[in-house]
């Protein structure tokens, strides 16, 4: 057992106060907590250990007022000894009783049982070897492992998967294929929509790093995420009236955005739908921006993009185009005709590298938009790319699409940290690009200003010892790429020489907006800025950036914001589907069949869909809550007083992150209160349990009869759960063998076993029989 410091409290102030000072654990019980430090099973170790036992006056149990008082240092064994709890509060007395075994009752109070941790082996494996997600880690491990002991009605959202946290927009994947497994395409869609209003082109062109966080990738391989957001995005798109109807009433707020790309499109949207006059600014004749011009139409077809922007017009958004800001209309002026103003335009400008021939380069993000142009033979039949990102990929593809014979591409970075997608340097390499990880330009090799190849030399690390992107080389190891065209395709700039010099707004130190991290806010009231204007990034960075600008011009506007919930209830995955190892595989064109103006892709079906769904484990925690109190209280309507506030007790046992209420960290309960019980109601706890030596239930039933009855089970879920419809069944009847059995069968009516936990199911509809029928 590691040291640690210890405090025995002589007040609740200095408890707290203890407790504030940072990594401090209370001890009541003693049991549970030294169980931790024995085991260190925790990552983070509590440095100060405050005992609450030594607080006097928390150890009483009373009647006032017809309610019952317990302290929360009263001791269980005295709890289920006494007179007046026996007699009007048996099920609290009889669950006290049950804990374990008489030593236990004899050190546990009320307090420790309430608030201990969850029982699960996982999380309680010596020397923390399975970092699950109560331990702060990314998993549970229950899902696929033994999960005997484990929740029988679905697991708790305790925090952000790792496919959520992976995606800048922090879309709810497990949320709405939690939906789509339940066949509600329009609550999935509802759900998606609340942060994304675009999901039918990043389910095409979205590099999806959602999908290197799956927890899947720790066995097999991850759900493709990509392709199940490509089949609800058609689907959106083909109910477009529904989903994109125009506000149901105007704010009488008008807004410009300027910049018609992703981030533009994201922001008119909620701007939009919060009911805002909305005008999109565009120096394109078409809008969409980069969807439009820059992603070739294999990957992304160009009618689809039109699609959206025919969507967005009949909600009531106008697009202004071929208007350039800074020449058809100022800045200035866009301030005075619109209450706010958003500039979200993209990286259209090119980098100058200092290349020796650089001006025979061509840019690459230039080809991408002028690839029509490039269809008459000019490309010849070598080409050079320089770049190891997604576009450097495009340009690579686009270029061997065309009738390049042998495209080249070459890029700083080794194989493994290659910028771009594994899945489109794989597609590049089929369509037979000769791809060069860890080579940097040196110069173009040029006869009388005509290309003849790119002179590249080896580069031996992109990163300094100081962690800055600071490429060395070695000058004794190069070579030339012969080639008659050599497009650079090494990163792009954005230009906002639209401004002008006296329109005075805040640039950050790499030449882009500068705007205020919560709000969006520029320098300039009211003016706003995403996408790439300030981080250049991917398409649903720049999704996200849209959406934070709206809520922060919302919110300046006075215009309420919506709010952005996760889908409520227990979280459930298909237990036969999640035992599938092979991801869905979207059909393809072959590779002797793929053009340049054609879709390579066909989207999955919803069948084909549903069923990828139904490979994801839906991340929550499966443990339980292992306390014979807990659902004794709820049964009985009680109260939890804490040194800050007062918590029905139904509403107490929350699941977080290493706990299993809703207490903070420096939250201490002092009492529990009982109402006194309606006339002619009685009550009672019984629970089944494996083990008499250790007594932990496998599961708990407390009820109470009576003209508003309640029962309550414990240990079948991630915390104490009421059986409502069992409830419902019985209220103002009389209970006997066959209104019990149904009872019982519908308080497990709701319930999602795992594999190993359907036992549970069946001894929890014996279990409610068998205590209402001891009531009789």
């Amino acid at each position: 057992m590691k040291p640690f410091s210890h405090i025995n409290a002589k007040t609740l102030d200095e408890a707290v106060s203890a407790l504030h000072s940072g990594k401090s654990s209370l001890i009541a019980g003693g049991t549970d907590l030294l169980g931790t430090l024995k085991d260190n099973i925790l990552p983070e170790y509590p440095a100060t250990v405050v005992n609450l036992k030594s607080v006097p006056g928390l150890d009483y149990i009373r009647e006032e007022g017809g309610t019952l008082k317990i302290g929360a240092l009263a001791r269980l064994a005295d709890i289920a000894e006494n007179p007046a709890v026996t007699e009007k509060y048996t099920a609290l007395a009889q669950a006290a009783k049950a804990v374990a075994t008489p030593h236990l009752r004899d050190m546990g109070t009320i307090g420790g049982t309430i608030s201990q941790l969850p029982r699960c082996w996982y999380f309680r494996k010596p020397d923390n070897r399975f970092p699950c997600l109560r331990k702060g880690g990314s998993e549970c491990f229950a899902i696929l492992g033994d999960n005997r002991y484990h929740s029988a009605f679905g697991g708790a959202k305790i925090c952000d998967t790792p496919c959520t946290r992976e995606c800048p927009n922090s879309t709810d994947i497990p949320g709405y294929f939690a939906k789509l497994r339940e066949g509600d395409w329009d609550a999935a869609a509802q759900i998606f929509l609340k942060r994304h209003p675009l999901p039918m082109i990043t389910g095409r062109i979205c590099a999806h790093p959602c999908q290197k966080g799956c927890n899947r990738n720790q066995t097999d391989k991850s759900v493709a995420t990509n392709c199940v957001e490509r089949t609800l995005g058609d689907y959106i798109l083909e109910n477009a009236d529904k989903y994109y109807a125009p506000p149901a009433a105007e704010t009488g707020k008008s807004v410009a955005i300027v910049g018609s790309g992703p981030a533009g499109l994201s922001a008119a949207y909620f701007m939009r739908k919060a009911g805002n006059k909305v005008t999109v600014f565009d120096v394109k004749p078409e809008a969409g921006g980069m969807l439009m011009y820059a992603i070739p139409a294999y990957r992304l077809p160009k009618d689809l993009v039109r699609r959206v922007i025919d969507i967005y017009k009949k909600m009531g958004v106008e697009f202004r185009l071929g208007i350039k800001v800074g020449t058809d209309v100022m800045p200035e002026e866009l301030e005075r005709s619109y209450d706010s103003v958003l500039y979200a335009t993209g990286t259209w400008k090119r980098p100058v590298m200092g290349l020796s021939g650089e001006e025979l380069t061509v840019f690459g993000l230039d080809f991408l938009v002028e690839i029509k142009e490039w269809m008459n033979g000019k490309l010849g039949q070598e080409v050079f790319v320089m770049g190891g990102g997604n576009v450097a990929m495009d340009v690579a593809m686009s270029a061997k699409r065309l009738g390049a014979k042998k495209v080249t591409l070459a890029c700083l970075e080794s194989r493994e940290k290659m910028p771009a997608s594994p899945e489109e340097i794989e597609r590049a390499e089929a369509e037979g690009i000769i791809i060069m990880p860890g080579w940097g330009l040196s110069k173009v090799v040029e006869e009388n200003g005509v290309v003849k190849g790119m002179e590249i030399k080896r580069c031996l690390n992109t990163i300094d010892a100081s962690g800055n992107f600071n490429p060395q080389y070695d000058e004794n190891d190069k070579k030339i790429i012969e080639a008659e065209n050599i497009m650079l395709a090494t990163g792009q700039r954005v230009d906002l020489s639209y401004f002008g010099e006296k329109y005075e707004i805040q640039l950050n130190r790499r030449g882009f907006l500068d705007i205020d991290a919560a709000t969006g806010m520029t320098s300039r009231k009211g003016i706003f800025g995403a996408g790439d204007a300030v981080r250049p990034g991917l398409a649903i960075a720049a999704i996200a950036a849209g959406r934070r600008a709206a809520a922060g011009m919302n919110t300046y506007l006075g215009v309420p914001n919506t709010a952005v919930t996760a889908a409520p209830g227990p979280l459930t995955f298909d237990a036969e589907g999640v035992t599938a190892t092979e991801p869905l595989v979207l059909r393809e064109l072959s590779v002797e069949k793929r053009r340049i103006d054609l879709e390579d892709s066909t989207s999955a079906t919803r069948e084909e869909a549903l069923a990828e769904t139904r490979r994801c484990m839906n991340c929550g925690c499966h443990a339980i809550h292992p306390s014979d109190v807990a659902p004794a209280l709820i049964a009985l309507n009680a109260r939890i007083v804490t040194s800050r506030r007062t918590v029905d007790a139904e509403d107490f046992f929350a699941v977080k992150v290493a706990s299993n209420t809703v207490l903070d960290a420096d939250e201490i309960i002092t009492e529990i209160q009982v109402p006194a019980p309606a006339a002619g109601s009685k009550s009672a706890y019984m629970k089944f349990a494996f083990r008499k030596s250790i007594d932990f239930p496998v599961v708990g039933c407390a009820v109470v009869t009576g003209s508003s009855p309640r029962i309550a089970l414990g240990a079948v879920a991630t915390s104490p759960i009421r059986a409502a419809k069992a409830e419902k069944l019985i209220a103002g009847k009389v209970i006997d063998e066959t209104l019990a059995e149904a009872a019982g069968a519908a308080a497990v009516e709701d319930a999602r076993p795992l594999r190993a936990t359907k036992y549970k199911v069946q001894i929890a509809k014996t279990l409610v029989k068998r205590t209402l029928l001891s009531l009789k």
